[in-house]
């Protein structure tokens, strides 16, 4: 194979601007990352140090560096050089002559430089543009208005450029609107063949799987060739004579006894690995094998929506994707890996890729495939309307070329969805409400070319118009209808309504709802100087990008609990809140199986540290909603839904057999003395929701229910949950004493926690770096609880326990 010349590494950024700065960048990279390791900008993370930095925006920047052509590569038919992720208005010269002119972060941009590069010492220059400008002078252009994401976006008019709208700030993210170049650039010498795309459709019969394989490539001259596809052990060689221009090579490979490839807790993940060369060229590939079907029909309700697998109804468990990092420089392969591996422990299946973002990094893909996280993947449209100008569509047209052909062969990916909240979105400006139908037309235009790209290019998969949607050419209102279709129920946190609201809708699939908390302290630390600890510090409400965020959470407080006592207190609580409202919604919903199909929670994680909806706080550390997740996600559940005058115990299984339980249900009062215990023997059916016991639900401030159940043939394996139907305020809660002993293992410790009376979202904090396997737990007296915490850097015991502190309910006043 011949070498790539590899463009990595260090470059010179500088800028003509009145600040002359001149200062190494790393490529991949951002701007913003390079200057602020250069000491050219304040951390823009820090206090609001955020203001500081428009400038950088403001400022046209310009790349640089030198590389090196020798006689071989400069006798090649071809030198292509290969951008990814350029963001976004970029001017690209070789040796100060314009080879390219670039507008679309999602586009591979391909460039035979061979005409103007020399034998020996070139140099490269990428010269980006401030996009503000010229996302204003295209609205400008435009035929008639087309409204922006008013609210989210700080800088107007983000819709007109294929970019992260989220750069331009969100009501969780911070408005950088960064630039650079966040993909490794290579030039590739070409003797004739350059190949593009590997895509594979797959047809089952009963054993045996058959694969349908595209290879697209550009050949520079008419010539012959000979294509090795190896799949597994396979080998096949396919001689053609190509000519000049771009073609697609077919082959057809029969698999024999196929290892399927599974959703996370529904089976293994095997990957094929799939190899194509050509001609010095190679592309390699790792393919699970899987059919998948998104299933929409009519039932007695309205309409099922559920993604079936191998055959087998899936229950989509999971939560919204936003990029890494608002800064791309930092959304490093470590911190991806971290992030989905967390999602996974907490019995996460599916992930979102919200439509403000970016289509992530083949690594991201290829992770998901590893994990058997499966991929609702938005296209990058969100919360405003779009232009449906021939220039715009041709755009994205170009924009789904690749990104669908890149990505079609992850077994990862569901569906892919036109955007989010676009539809809804025609509501929300006055522009498009008050002229309906004009903008209903102007959105079905583009989403009309979405859907065709689509089933031109990956017909394999559902295009799903938009989320929520109760279907295709459904312009309801899906944000409350709950018969068909995705939903987003924000009637909790935008609306004020209380928790119980999540049990007056049954969704057939929730791809978004969400309650917001503030991080945890360490990660306060890390922005706000303690003379900022305060709720309604100026820097505190910096770190809330959502209007009057600050002043829900603490209201909802009101209703629920008694006032906390302390700044961190405040944190804590918040996070107990949060939990709560995602812990209802979500055991509920489940208990409806086989009405609701998926639970998406908004979101996973941030793009920097806020307070907001995410269950990983941008450090890295698991909010108590992640802990809880861990247990409402889990195969399978136990939990209490009040129905009218009864309260029935559930049991809610997504396995494939029968499991049987034994434990007991106790009510308890909060001195946690026993007042009556109903012993259990059940069985758990497979992939059904059943009730196993029923209660009256009654009015009680002075008792709880708790249910503890232990597998027959596992006892490593345990449900708890417990139950009030009272505000915890209403509680007399007994000031519980929480200790606890550490033991040393090998890769860890052992942390055994006691109560002299129960103690409810116990939580566990140490100011050293590392993860407890449980949190935010119930402690029964004389019911000891054991915490793995493992560790992220060699400790010793002392070290440990000095770090250690906990915090329950009680203490929060």
């Amino acid at each position: 194979m011949k070498r790539n010349i590899t463009l990595a590494g260090t470059w010179c950024l500088s800028s003509d601007s009145s600040r002359n700065i001149s200062c190494d960048i790393g490529i991949p990279g951002d701007i913003h990352s390079a200057l602020l390791l250069a000491n050219e900008i304040p951390d823009p993370y820090v206090s609001k140090n955020e203001s500081q930095v428009q400038w950088v925006a403001q400022t046209p920047w310009q790349i640089k560096r030198s590389f090196f052509i020798s006689e071989s590569e400069l006798n090649q038919a071809a030198l292509e050089l290969w951008l990814e992720s350029l963001d976004t208005i970029a001017t690209v010269s070789i040796n100060q002559q314009v080879i390219y002119q670039a507008s679309n972060q999602f586009q591979r941009h391909i460039i035979n430089i061979k005409p103007v590069v020399t034998l020996g010492e070139n140099e490269i220059e990428i010269l980006f543009h401030p996009v503000a400008n010229i996302a204003a002078e295209r609205a400008e252009k435009l035929p008639f208005p087309v409204p922006w994401a008013v609210g989210n976006n700080q800088v107007p008019h983000m819709n007109t450029v294929r970019k992260a709208q989220c750069h331009a700030g969100w009501d969780w993210g911070i408005c950088l609107l960064v630039a650079g170049l966040y993909e490794k650039p290579l030039i590739k010498p070409i003797d004739n063949i350059s190949l593009r795309y590997v895509e594979n459709t797959q047809v089952f019969t009963e054993d045996s799987c058959q694969l349908s394989i595209d290879v697209e490539y550009f050949a520079y001259r008419e010539d012959t060739h000979t294509f090795i596809l190896q799949l597994g052990e396979q080998q096949v060689e396919k001689t053609v004579t190509v000519n000049e221009g771009l073609h697609t090579i077919k082959f057809d490979v029969v698999i024999t006894d196929p290892q399927r490839w599974w959703p996370a807790g529904y089976g293994e993940q095997p990957l094929y690995d799939l190899t194509v060369t050509v001609a010095n060229q190679i592309i390699q590939q790792q393919i699970g094998l899987r059919e998948l079907e998104l299933i929409t029909e009519p039932d007695e309700i309205g309409s099922s929506m559920l993604f079936r697998v191998n055959g087998r109804n899936i229950v989509c468990k999971g939560a919204n994707w936003i990029p890494a990092d608002a800064m791309p420089s930092k959304a490093t392969v470590e911190k991806v890996d971290q992030l989905l591996s967390d999602a996974v422990a907490a019995n996460m299946n599916m992930l979102r890729v919200w439509g403000g973002g970016i289509y992530e990094s083949d690594t991201f893909y290829q992770l998901c495939d590893q994990k058997g996280l499966l991929v609702w993947q938005d296209l990058m449209f969100a919360c405003a309307q779009y232009p449906s100008t021939p220039e715009f569509i041709a755009d994205v047209e170009g924009e789904l070329n690749h990104q669908l052909k890149r990505l079609q062969h992850h077994s990862c990916i569901a569906l892919w969805c036109g955007d989010n909240e676009v539809i809804g979105s025609i509501g929300w400006y006055p522009e498009s409400r008050e002229n309906r139908q004009k903008y209903t037309v102007n959105y079905d235009r583009l989403n009309r070319a979405l859907d065709h790209k689509v089933e031109l290019l990956d017909p394999s998969r559902r295009f799903w118009p938009s989320s929520p949607c109760n279907g295709e050419l459904d312009f309801g209102d899906a944000w409350h209808d709950d018969n068909k279709g995705d939903m987003h129920f924000w009637d909790v946190w935008h609306s004020g309504k209380s928790f119980s609201a999540y049990r007056e809708v049954n969704p057939r699939f929730c791809s978004e709802f969400g309650y917001q908390s503030f991080p945890s302290i360490s990660t306060v630390k890390t922005y706000a100087e303690e003379s900022q600890w305060n709720i309604t510090s100026p820097v505190m409400e910096w770190h809330q990008r959502n209007n009057g965020g600050n002043s829900k959470i603490i209201e909802m407080f009101t209703r629920l609990f008694r006032f906390p006592q302390g700044f961190e207190n405040f944190l804590y609580l918040s996070q107990v809140q949060q939990a709560l409202a995602i812990k209802t919604a979500s055991e509920y919903w489940r208990s409806t199986k086989p009405v609701c199909m998926g639970i998406l929670y908004w979101q996973l994680n941030d793009v920097w540290p806020v307070a907001s909806w995410s269950s990983i706080e941008y450090t890295g550390q698991w909010k108590q909603l992640h802990y809880h997740a861990k247990r409402f996600f889990a195969p399978n559940l136990v939990t209490f839904v009040p129905q009218g005058k009864l309260l029935n115990v559930m049991l809610i299984s997504d396995l494939d057999s029968d499991t049987k339980y034994h434990g007991e249900l106790v009510k308890y009062n909060f001195a946690g003395d026993v007042i009556e215990t109903v012993e259990l023997d059940v069985v758990s059916p497979k992939d059904q929701s059943v009730v196993i016991h029923s209660l009256p639900n009654e009015e009680d401030n002075q008792h709880f229910w708790h249910v503890k159940l232990t597998e027959a043939s596992n006892h490593q394996i345990v449900l708890e949950n417990d139950y009030i139907n009272v505000p915890w305020k209403a509680c007399e809660l007994e000031q519980a004493k929480v200790e606890w002993c550490v033991s040393e293992m090998d890769n860890g410790f052992i942390l055994t926690l006691t109560a002299d009376s129960p103690a409810f979202f116990v939580q566990l904090s140490s100011a050293l770096p590392g993860k407890f396997s449980d949190n935010s737990l119930t402690l029964l007296p004389n019911q000891p609880k054991e915490i793995f915490f493992q560790s992220e850097q060699a400790l010793s015991r002392a070290e440990i326990v000095a770090s250690l502190s906990c915090t329950h309910l009680r203490d929060t006043y």
